[in-house]
């Protein structure tokens, strides 16, 4: 799966085609935002340019850009950081407006989201959405192209261009929630995603954590329909807080811990993280043991497993054994064949649900990837199914809008192994202490999303291993 970062700001970001002045190497400036000498561009338009380039994630872009800089100061890199990200947020709609105007196009894109965000700022809330096809802007001055964006009336506009989407994703999310949602998500996923935490229940109860906060200037509040998950106002340099150094707390979207409680990893369980990463979810489930049993947390990447090393140290969880694997077909997994009590799938996806964090994503992916990462998803599910021991369990998540990788892909499942039956996620969340709205479910899968939910969209199915007898690995992943 792709993972949100802990910046709420987003991660990645971008444009079809490269940007006019991409490419070009960072010049140090004398000063934090001293001007730019004559013609030449400033840091801003230097940090935007690279990163509409889409080689790298934004926020890879902006490490690096910052790590170049040292003269920029807190205030400066907050400021630079809020504009990329904006304009990444913003992209169709602001290159629209951008035909017009006047200078480099990475100045163009800035004066726009400036412009856009004092009108939204002193708006009344009004949320972008829009339906009907208009002309191209005609070329304008500067000063009536700015007043021109301010006064804009969205609904003149395309709503995939308002909401700053690629036409195929959201065709897609009307065939999922129908149009009016549809408009509804666009909106909410054009907003920065809220700063959640998951307080460590190995060296914490959250209402102390709370405290801990609060005592060194942090502001957060209990998500009350999480157990464990409170959000944090603002976006403090938590990685410098004392709580996180006790490894109080770790960053993660409630809706992600939702897929962790859906598991119901117990005490003196064997349960497997077969999509690991960096091992958010691995250390939830080794938090819900209470480090009793074990936890296998697999990923092909043992760089991403190496991320969860100094993770896992700071956590005090004693259950975790990391697992680098080559393959689906590794040997080691081989070993586990039939013998986990639960396994989690937290499946390679688009990562549609997070673009409030990755706003790169939404022009990284397209339809020839769905097709690929559908069989990918597949036969990693199959190879999950074999590990299941009888009368375990096997969760199936994504951090994905899209059908195809979520209620298609449950029922591809179901026909392929029916040995395995589903189970009501409202149920088995409910009894975790979660207390979430009907709405939240969906043909007894979890389906969080964030206009309703205020959480990144997870789509969560669980399943339980009913017939021991069935022959496991009979059946193969289906071809295109």
């Amino acid at each position: 799966m792709t993972r949100p970062t802990a910046s709420s700001r987003g991660r990645g970001a971008g444009t079809n085609s490269r940007a006019d002045g991409a490419g070009r190497p960072p010049r140090r400036a004398q000063g934090g935002r001293r001007a730019a000498r004559q013609g030449e561009p400033d840091l801003l338009s230097l940090a935007l340019a690279e990163a509409l380039t889409l080689r790298l994630p934004a926020d890879a872009v902006l490490r690096r850009f910052f790590r170049d800089h040292p003269e920029l100061g807190r205030r400066d890199r907050a400021d630079l950081a809020d504009t990329v990200f904006d304009v990444l947020r913003h992209r169709r709609l602001y290159a629209h407006f951008a035909q017009a105007g006047e200078g480099a196009i990475e100045q163009r894109l800035i004066r726009l989201s400036r412009a856009w965000r004092t009108r939204n700022e002193s708006s009344d809330g009004a949320a972008p959405s829009g339906r009907q096809v208009t002309e191209a802007a005609p070329v304008l001055s500067t000063a009536d192209w700015l007043a021109r964006i301010g006064a804009a009336d969205l609904n003149a506009l395309p709503a995939a261009v308002a909401l700053s989407l690629p036409d195929w994703l959201f065709d897609a999310l009307c065939e999922r929630f129908g149009k009016e949602e549809a408009h509804e998500l666009g909106r909410a996923l054009l907003e920065p995603a809220p700063l959640q935490l998951r307080a460590n229940a190995l060296k914490v109860r959250r209402e102390a954590l709370i405290e801990q906060l609060e005592a060194e200037g942090i502001r957060a509040r209990a998500i009350a329909a999480v157990p464990g998950a409170l959000e944090v106002e603002g976006h403090p340099a938590l990685e410098r807080s004392e709580a996180f150094a006790a490894g109080g707390f770790e960053v993660q979207d409630a809706g992600s811990q939702l897929l962790a409680l859906l598991v119901g990893a117990r005490r003196g369980q064997r349960v497997i993280d077969l999509c690991a990463g960096a091992g958010g979810k691995t250390l939830a489930l080794a938090a819900m043991m209470n480090s009793l049993g074990q936890v296998f947390a697999c990923d092909v990447s043992a760089a991403r497993l190496q991320r969860l090393r100094p993770r896992l140290t700071r956590s005090g969880a004693s259950n975790v054994q990391p697992f680098a694997i080559d393959s689906l077909a590794d040997r080691k997994l081989e070993r586990l064949a039939g013998r986990a009590h639960a396994v989690l799938v937290d499946a390679p996806c688009t990562g549609t649900g997070t673009l409030r964090r990755n706003p790169d994503l939404k022009w990284r992916f397209g339809p020839d990837d769905l097709l690929r990462l559908r069989d990918e998803q597949r036969a990693i599910l199959s190879a999950a199914a074999r590990l299941v021991a009888p009368d375990g369990v096997l969760v199936y998540a994504t951090c994905s809008l899209l059908a195809a990788e979520n209620e298609e892909q449950a029922q591809w499942f179901e026909t392929a192994f029916p040995e395995f039956e589903r189970e009501d996620a409202a149920a088995v969340l409910s009894a975790a202490g979660a207390a979430l709205p009907a709405d939240a479910f969906r043909d007894r899968a979890l389906v969080c999303l964030p206009h309703r939910h205020g959480t990144d969209a997870f789509f969560g199915v669980r399943w339980r291993r009913v017939r021991p007898d069935a022959k496991q690995g009979a059946v193969t992943p289906a071809s295109s």
